[in-house]
């Protein structure tokens, strides 16, 4: 199914100078395509002129007359002919056709080195796809390897970019191990500093080898055109999903193929955890999603590392607390679990009474946490753990319209319960990491190698059971931080809602008993911590 592209609003010039420029070249395309015999024609008149001419300065001057009648007397014969004239014309079109056609040669198979490399290819395959017992076999020392290689292509260095292999049905294809051993030795035959994919055909028994071009870094955080419930996470490769997604870089404005996540009621993914190592872009993919999760819902910010990462939401327009030591933290989550039983209550009561859910119940709300194991209390002290209080909006976050994020380096991924392990089943991983550590998160392993450097933002994303995706989040950073850009940080700042009055952001009355769970309750807490 073809990638159905969202409709947009062409509100800027550059919008408008680029649909301009694809209009002017396809436009010259399609003139190329139906001038291209008067082309021709013109070519080879031009070069029969210009051998003419040439013909003409090596005569020598005693012989130019003589030419001259030879040409002239040659020319009335041919007026004085029947039809001749038109046969001379169709002559001269002829002979301009045949000089004038695209004598490019086309290339019918690989050349001298192309050839070297395919043969390497094939040698260092044949351990792995033959047997000796095998009586025809596809794969032997000094075999012809145009019988197993049906596909090729190489790219402007000569080393392979695509390959497509044919393999006996005896290979134990099924079998990880032996895939992952044919993948390794075509991602080192064929040139390390590549992404390579691989995809495996076992009812046919082929193997398409393809190289990744690398994920654009050049995207930061923007508007984007999602519905409701919907937020992107990152960006992906064109033919890996069916959407695109209208976004603005330094180029201009085009459509990017995106990583959307369905949050809500008829959500089979409500909860995201996001794995990588320091320095990966964890906290810049849940300040992305913080920007995106404020246009419709409020947000919880608890941060386990203390660094004041998020410390530019603080007093913003549906921000309800930004938290960083731990006192405050667990105070927030705990008021978090009452208000997801308190969500749960009034839209049962509503339900029951056959009246609609109350507005505020049908806003959204984000727990996000980031290094949860930061949280952690210590054995027998019998206050509750970040992760006990997180049980009731994790198992009951779907129903209260409660969505909780998670990132957690790879270092403490053990110490995740089996609540969060459990209704997590949107996972993230981040930054430069193996493929056993990628299939640990994810529940299978990427059909990618990974890439010779990855910068931040850049990992694997999976939904569920769905395939596993590569994956840039836009830049977000803080726009707090020096080593910020300007144009990075005006767009963050763009993005935030705005702060809070005074009058707002004070402390409020005191909430009676009876309030414990409200909004009130929460701002109460938030600014006595």
């Amino acid at each position: 199914m073809a990638r159905r592209p969202l409709p947009r609003i062409l509100s800027s010039g550059s919008a408008s100078i680029t649909r301009s420029r694809e209009f002017a070249r396809t436009a010259a395309d399609s003139a190329t395509d139906v001038l291209h015999p008067l082309i021709t024609l013109t070519r080879g008149l031009r070069l029969l002129a210009g051998a003419g001419r040439q013909k003409w300065a090596a005569t020598p001057k005693d012989r130019r007359g003589a030419t001259l009648f030879l040409v002239a007397a040659c020319v009335l014969v041919v007026a004085l002919i029947p039809y001749g004239p038109v046969l001379a014309l169709v002559t001269v079109m002829g002979a301009a056709a045949w000089t004038g056609r695209d004598r490019t040669p086309a290339r019918t198979g690989p050349d001298e080195a192309e050839t070297a490399r395919l043969r390497s290819l094939y040698e260092a395959l044949v351990p792995y796809f033959s047997t000796a017992d095998d009586p025809s076999p596809l794969f032997s020392h000094g075999g012809d390897w145009e019988q197993v290689f049906s596909g090729y292509a190489f790219d402007g260095d000569g080393r392979v970019s695509r390959l497509q292999v044919a393999y006996p049905a005896y290979f134990t294809d099924s079998e990880p191990q032996s895939r992952a051993r044919i993948e390794q030795l075509l991602h080192a035959k064929s040139g390390r500093g590549r992404e390579y994919r691989f995809s495996w055909d076992e009812e046919g028994n082929r193997l398409v080898m393809n190289v990744l071009d690398a994920l654009p870094t050049s995207l930061t955080a923007q508007r984007f055109v999602t519905a409701p419930g919907e937020t992107v996470l990152g960006f992906t490769d064109e033919d890996a999903v069916q959407r695109t997604l209208p976004v603005s870089d330094n180029a201009g404005s085009r459509d990017a193929p995106g990583v959307v996540w369905r949050t809500g009621p008829r959500s089979t993914e409500p909860h995201l955890l996001v794995a990588g190592q320091p320095g990966s872009g964890t906290t810049t993919l849940l300040r992305s999603i913080a920007l995106q999760a404020l246009q419709q819902g409020d947000i919880l910010i608890v941060e386990g590392s203390g660094t004041g990462e998020y410390a530019c939401f603080t007093g913003r327009e549906g921000v309800l607390a930004v938290e960083c030591g731990p006192a405050g933290a667990l105070s927030t989550l705990e008021w978090a679990a009452n208000e997801t039983e308190r969500r749960l209550i009034e839209a049962n009561r509503a339900r029951q009474a056959g009246n609609p859910v109350p507005e505020d119940l049908t806003r959204p709300l984000w727990i996000l946490l980031d290094r949860p194991s930061a949280l952690a209390r210590p054995a027998g002290d019998g206050a509750p753990d970040a992760q006990e209080l997180l049980q009731v909006p994790l198992r009951h976050g779907r129903a209260a319209n409660v969505v909780v994020v998670l990132a957690e380096a790879f270092d403490h991924l053990d110490g995740l319960g089996e609540t969060v392990r459990t209704h997590t089943r949107a996972r993230v991983v981040l930054g430069d990491c193996t493929a056993e550590q990628v299939e640990a998160v994810l529940g299978t392993g990427p059909h990618t190698t990974p890439p010779p450097e990855a910068p931040a933002g850049r990992g694997y994303a999976r939904f569920g059971a769905g395939p596993v995706l590569r994956i840039q989040v836009p830049a977000t950073p803080d726009p707090y931080d020096d080593a910020t850009s300007e144009a990075q940080r005006a767009a963050v700042l763009s993005l935030l809602p705005e702060r809070r009055t005074a009058v707002e952001a004070g402390a409020p009355e005191p909430a009676p008993a009876d309030a414990v769970g409200t909004p009130v309750a929460l701002e109460a807490v938030a600014v006595g911590d």
